[in-house]
């Protein structure tokens, strides 16, 4: 039975596409009607300027030259017909231009029946000339022109098309078989055999035309909605995307004024672990898993995927909470065997009135990137701290360009030491921002925002500029110039080519290399590590001083000192603190000290704010010291002033 049935489904599919038998999207339904005023649009331009020629011809022909018309209404008593064809396609004209521009907010339905009307008035006036002339031994073109004009008005399935002009056609025909009476004779006339085989092979062709025209626009219609589909939808999920969350929040704003509404923010805690486990199909799974919660937790309300496992939603504030809950539920209860997974919920809750879906959005994300630290939570609401803390988070991220250029940015100095005689021998580069809006702002206040939003690199970039400009305006002026170590961090070498700028500057401000240091922290390290180790190579080779940077602050320590060459051993700063309570900070100290010395590589300890570190550092042996206890970050001037001054001793050799 199965093979049997087959052919007879795959044939009554056949047949009902054929004849348009199945229901269509409310977008190509209207795209359809959109279709059929855009040709009411046309037609009517036809219309009205075939029946204003007819009426100049009527003027010429019996008023002017035979002068068979004595007064007005005489005129318009023969004329009526094109008056009021005219005056149809006039206001079907501006009908149709109002509703393409917009202008006209009224249902599907009325515009259908607007043009049925327009279309059946034509036709009767086709009926009315044809059959008069019919009688008088003439064709029936009026009449088949009329119906050529409401086949392109009304495209309609092909059914309809079928079935309506089929009806059209016979019941014309056998009313002029049965009805027309010549003039001359008093006889009915009939139709001559060969012209109803004309007129129906017209007809056939006709209904042809139609068909063929609907399923043009069908296709166009089915294209125009995956690509508009396309704009507003995510692929993965078959979520709206951001587009389509903005013009749906504004709208459900509107249709709730008095509603007190909330903007969530949400992602999947450790999706990344999760991702590098269990692979990306499982992880796409997650996300389409998380986009399915939502619908169904949050129905009929805004939501979209923003990115990769980042969703924003629209809700009523009322049960907020409730709800967030139970969409948490719904993923850890999904993944039972995944204890670390869970997800992260920022909320935003507009004070006043609903304007922008963006920005308010971007308050939920940044409410919701702030549970990054406090790993118990799972929801945190905008409040008025992190209000505060958000403005100057745009701000740095909207001013970083302005900063650079108008000089917000400077270079401070901190110096380095020789442990032997304390003389300065070096120093570290480090950023601010003296901002004239925001005032003196830390590096722990832009630095974590341009990594974040991966415009670190324009910062680093003025960095080197600013550090080359100053050595190259000491050495013009002959005064007295310690080498610079210059930060790079991994992003600078995923965002930038660190030996092109550092050479591009080396060349432009004329720049011995040995007067540029170059550190990398160890954290740096532990990806794409042929890449950085390459770049890394290449800078050595040139003549550069490589610094390992917060040595033994991560866990790779050992493997980075094997797989890398580097000058310059930096101890973090974490090894001195308490040490002189703690006697194995000093064993540890001491034996990173010995295996640096083991591996060729000269040491310094940071973080040096006591006198007794700095002896204990020195007779361990190591080699350079910095930290507040020699002086904190300083401007150039004041520092090289501390110098001229005797409060810093000047190294005789910058390079031991």
């Amino acid at each position: 039975m199965g093979e049997k049935k087959n052919p007879l489904k795959r044939s009554w599919k056949f047949i009902s596409e054929l004849l348009g038998l199945y229901k269509n999207s409310p977008y190509v339904e209207n795209f359809h009607n959109q279709a059929n005023i855009r040709s009411a649009f046309v037609l009517s331009i036809v219309m009205i300027f075939l029946e204003s020629c007819m009426l100049i011809r009527y003027v010429k022909k019996y008023v002017i030259e035979e002068q068979m018309c004595n007064s007005l209404g005489e005129f318009f008593h023969y004329t009526k017909n094109y008056w009021i064809l005219l005056t149809l396609g006039v206001l079907t004209l501006l009908y149709a231009h109002f509703y393409l521009n917009g202008k006209l907010k009224i249902k599907r339905a009325f515009s259908e029946l607007w043009i049925v009307v327009f279309a059946g008035i034509c036709l009767y006036f086709g009926y009315e000339v044809s059959f008069s002339d019919y009688t008088k031994g003439r064709m029936f073109i009026c009449f088949m022109t009329m119906v050529l004009y409401v086949a392109c008005l009304l495209i309609w399935r092909p059914y309809i098309s079928i079935i309506m002009l089929t009806v059209i056609a016979t019941t014309f025909l056998k009313w002029v078989e049965y009805n027309a009476v010549s003039r001359e004779t008093g006889e009915l006339i009939g139709v001559d055999e060969g012209d109803k085989i004309n007129y129906w092979i017209f007809f056939v062709s006709l209904i042809m035309i139609a068909v063929s025209i609907y399923y043009q626009r069908q296709r166009e219609g089915k294209k125009s909605e995956a690509i508009e589909k396309a704009m507003v939808t995510d692929r993965l999920t078959g979520a709206p995307n951001t587009n389509r969350f903005y013009q749906w929040a504004l709208s459900y704003i509107d249709e709730n004024p008095d509603t007190k509404m909330m903007y969530l923010y949400v992602n999947i805690k450790n999706f990344k672990i999760y991702n590098n486990s269990a692979g990306y199909l499982r992880g796409n799974d997650l996300i389409i898993d998380l986009a399915n919660a939502i619908a169904e937790v949050f129905p009929d309300e805004p939501f979209a995927r923003q990115s990769n496992d980042h969703f924003v939603i629209l809700t009523k504030m009322s049960d907020c909470r409730a709800r967030v809950e139970k969409l948490r539920k719904l993923v850890v209860e999904k993944n039972p065997d995944e204890l670390y997974l869970d997800i992260n919920v920022g909320g935003y809750s507009p004070k006043g009135d609903y304007n922008d879906p963006r920005l308010e959005m971007d308050r939920a994300r940044y409410a919701c990137s702030l549970l990054k630290n406090r790993p118990d939570d799972y929801f945190i609401e905008y409040d008025e701290k992190m209000d505060k803390r958000f403005h100057l988070h745009q701000h740095i991220i909207n001013t970083i360009d302005k900063a650079v250029k108008k000089g917000y940015i400077q270079v401070y100095y901190q110096p380095v030491v020789w442990s032997d005689d304390r003389s300065l021998c070096a120093c570290e580069a480090l950023a601010r921002w003296i901002d004239p809006e925001m005032g003196f702002l830390s590096p722990g206040e832009f630095i974590p925002v341009l990594e974040e939003t991966g415009q670190i690199s324009k910062l680093d970039k003025c960095i080197i500029e600013i550090v080359c400009r100053d050595i190259r305006t000491r050495l013009d002026k002959g005064e007295l110039v310690v080498p610079v170590s210059i930060n790079f961090s991994r992003l600078d070498f995923e965002l930038m080519d660190p030996v092109e700028e550092l050479e591009k500057m080396v060349e432009k401000y004329r720049i011995p290399r040995d007067m540029i240091h170059v550190e990398v922290t160890e954290s740096a390290l532990t990806e794409d590590t042929e890449g950085l180790k390459k770049s890394l190579e290449i800078l050595h080779d040139k003549g550069y001083s490589l610094w390992l940077d917060d040595f033994g602050s991560g866990y790779s320590s050992l493997n980075v000192l094997k797989d890398y060459e580097f000058d310059v051993l930096k101890i973090d700063m974490v090894f001195l603190k308490n040490m002189e309570e703690n006697e194995k900070s000093k064993k540890i100290i001491k034996s990173i000290i010995e295996l640096a010395n083991t591996l060729g590589m000269k040491t310094l300890s940071e973080g040096v704010e006591t006198g007794e570190a700095a002896d204990y550092l020195e007779s361990a042996g190591c080699g350079r010291l910095q930290g507040y206890y020699y002086g904190k970050p300083m401007p150039i001037d004041d520092l090289y002033s501390k110098v001229v001054s005797g409060e810093i001793k000047a190294s005789a050799t910058v390079f031991k």
